[in-house]
């Protein structure tokens, strides 16, 4: 497999912690203590992989700790080892300021085994308020049942918590380091589309880069890019990808030799744009040492409207193309590519794809459709997940193929790792997806827009980044599912908008209280006009992952009792959102 961007890989460092008092408890301890490690080792080995499909490595310390010096001996093994994350277990009481660990640069979890034979839970407690008087926040895990001292199995709440805790960690370790690529600047006055560099920075560890879309020109002017591959991906696309129907007014429509033009040049943009991201080896071969090296960017932003789509083909293909699971070359992790430039929801995409290692959708939150607006314009009842009304997600085009819902896990639509999907279901997704001409009114230049209606039946979780003023970022999302309208309602209401762009119907769940009252309440709160979807109700770990990066969640629908933040949270008020808040500032961004 070959590795996409340079950086070290994050592994999980586990630190097996013990009573230091020698002559009898501790040597009574040490099969006990190892155990727990290698147990979670396992655990996380077999359920933990990274994006691209390798498995995620954990380095467990050469022995036991029970002193400051055994602390310090694990720090340098991994140091040496390019651990970033780390999990303490323990079954025993140990000496907390001894013990835990003091790299500020690590993201921490213990977990004292909940046995009553030695007191794990003391020192989870201890450790926990030597990391929050320290100002290191850790999370901390203890399982609800009491345990035998030599069951070796991980209970059921606490693997949640394990793996939650792991996902979150990793998502930030990945990105530190990575970069940001602006393709253009700011598209049409969108708030998202204004990078700013000091957020990637401080929140995330990231670096910005920029390029000016002129570049994608040279490019393909001078003949940069992998002849053979843009000959392979151009036969790849006429045969998988069906031109739609042309829906612009046939005085301004273009004819059969523009259109073929326009294929070509959006085939390049995309080949353009990936090896802007991470390079291409191939290119140093034809004598561009310096295109070959790309930059790093785990995420980028493509700005198109107006100054690119005026005048050049826009780019709905190469979006669409990139954040899809699969191309010309087969199966393979999608991108993360955001319409627009706008690198709030570019972050958003990149948060849900790093938590599911699956593709990530971007659309306009577009339109609030109430029962009644349904009712008036179709005469017909919207039911089941529908009935309380749905927002209609719409893009021009930059919605990954694998949000058309035709893969599947368990007889149910689906959006699934690359590792999962099988080439027929990548193909069906292919074949459920018409390439519309763009609409000329709106992209002067041409283009290709995807076009393909979502199954309903998908658990998705709807995600954005704000920046406020005052405030910083803050994270909003919202847990519900596509839906399924009637086929008549749903044509009526796309040839409202723009019959040529892809369609999803999202019901969010609702909870009868605040942003999640009703439908109309959740549409009402969102912050922004765009959003990122992803697979599955993956709100809790997002809710995890920002509190590591120190964000506040403004608005989600999640259980509280699934809810899994830094135990220092508690320490900041009884109310759990206040309390987020509060926290959130006093740590500052985690860099």
């Amino acid at each position: 497999m070959t590795k996409r961007l340079k950086g070290i890989v994050p592994k999980i460092g586990i630190r097996p912690v013990i009573d230091g008092r020698q002559r009898g408890i501790r040597e009574s301890l040490e099969d006990q203590t190892m155990n727990l490690a290698r147990n979670v080792e396992r655990l996380l080995s077999a359920e933990l992989r990274h994006s691209d499909g390798s498995p995620v490595e954990c380095v467990i310390a050469d022995g036991t700790i029970g002193r400051v010096a055994e602390a310090a001996a694990c720090a340098e093994k991994f140091e040496r080892e390019g651990v970033q994350i780390t999990l303490t277990v323990t079954p025993c009481w140990c000496y907390g300021g001894e013990t835990i660990d003091m790299n500020p640069h690590t993201i921490k979890a213990i977990w004292g085994f909940n046995g009553t034979e030695r007191p794990g839970a003391v020192y989870l407690a201890a450790a926990l308020a030597g990391h929050t008087q320290k100002g290191l926040p850790a999370f901390g895990i203890y399982g609800r049942d009491v345990q035998d001292a030599g069951d070796p199995t991980i209970p059921d709440d606490v693997k949640t918590k394990l793996l939650r805790f792991a996902r979150a960690a990793l998502a930030v370790a990945t990105m530190r380091g990575k970069s940001y690529l602006s393709i253009g600047s700011v598209s049409m006055g969108i708030a998202g589309s204004m990078v700013n560099p000091d957020f990637f920075q401080d929140y995330l560890g990231m670096r910005n880069e920029y390029v000016d879309m002129s570049e994608v020109i040279r490019r393909v002017n001078e003949g940069i890019y992998d002849r053979d591959e843009f000959a392979e991906a151009l036969a790849w696309t006429k045969a998988n990808c069906k031109e739609g129907t042309d829906l612009n007014k046939p005085e301004i429509r273009k004819n059969r030799a523009e259109k073929d033009a326009l294929w070509e040049y959006t085939v390049k943009m995309t080949l353009i744009i990936r090896d802007l991201m991470i390079g291409n080896p191939k290119l140093q071969q034809l004598g561009f040492k310096e295109e070959a090296l790309g930059h790093n960017a785990i995420v980028s932003g493509f700005q198109g409207q107006r100054q690119w789509t005026d005048h050049m083909p826009n780019g709905d293909f190469s979006e669409a193309l990139l954040n899809s699971s699969f191309d010309w070359n087969g199966l393979r992790e999608a991108f993360v590519v955001a319409t627009e430039n706008d690198s709030l929801n570019g972050v958003a995409m990149l948060f849900g794809h790093l938590l599911t290692n699956s593709a990530s959708l971007f659309a306009d939150v577009r339109t609030y459709w109430s029962p009644e607006a349904v009712k008036r314009i179709s005469g017909k009842t919207l039911e089941g997940k529908a009935a309380g009304g749905v927002i209609h997600l719409i893009n021009s085009g930059a919605a990954t193929l694998d949000g058309s819902g035709y893969q599947s896990r368990n007889g149910q639509p689906a959006m699934k790792p690359y590792w999962e999907i099988s080439n027929e279901e990548a193909k069906k997704c292919l074949d459920a997806t018409s390439w519309m001409p763009a609409n000329l009114e709106y992209f002067r230049g041409g283009g290709y827009s995807s076009k393909f209606l979502s199954k309903g039946g998908m658990p998705v979780t709807m995600i954005r980044l704000n920046l406020v003023k005052g405030l910083g970022p803050a994270l909003q999302l919202a847990e519900g599912w596509t839906v399924d309208l009637p086929d008549d309602v749903y044509r009526l209401i796309d040839n409202r908008t723009d019959p040529g762009w892809p369609t999803t119907w999202f019901a969010p769940r609702l909870t009868g209280k605040g942003a999640f009252k009703d439908v109309y309440s959740v549409m009402n709160n969102w912050g922004a006009n765009h959003g990122a979807i992803n697979y599955g109700h993956i709100g809790a770990d997002l809710i995890t992952l920002a509190s590591m990066l120190r964000i506040p969640v403004c608005m989600h629908n999640v259980n509280g009792d699934d809810i899994f933040r830094p135990s220092a949270w508690a320490a900041f008020g009884m109310d759990a959102e206040g309390a987020d808040y509060r926290a959130c500032r006093a740590y500052g961004p985690l860099y």
